[in-house]
């Protein structure tokens, strides 16, 4: 028997977007544009490029990079986002802004951030 899909309509994206490095190469790409290989391992401060590689393997499976392969000498590979992730950009832009704010709030110790909810 197949196994069941989860009661949670996210589970598949969070799964996809909660696996090391993946926001970070979303991050890169959808803030400073499409790159070559070699330009977006600088982008991505300290990851090796054998993990670079398998998550841009995993976000072009899952529909969120394009890779457009060149036969040049040497040949030129560019990743850049997809439709797909122009759709989920808007809702990490919200998450970035609510990390920012609470960043900010933390730094300056208010504790409204930590407060009950229906306080």
């Amino acid at each position: 028997m197949p196994p069941s899909k989860p009661a949670c309509p996210i589970h598949d994206l969070i799964e996809v977007l909660a696996q090391p490095w993946v926001l970070q190469i979303l991050y890169a790409l959808s803030t400073q544009g499409p790159a070559r290989f070699g330009h977006l391992k600088s982008r991505v401060e300290g990851i090796s490029a054998r993990l670079l590689t398998e998550r841009l393997r995993l976000l072009e499976r899952h529909g969120f990079v394009y890779r457009d392969y060149e036969q040049t000498i040497p040949p030129a590979v560019t990743y850049g986002i997809t439709r797909r992730m122009k759709d989920i950009e808007r809702v990490l832009g919200e998450l970035e802004r609510m990390a920012r704010k609470w960043q900010d709030a933390d730094r300056v110790g208010t504790t409204s951030a930590t407060a009950h909810a229906g306080a």
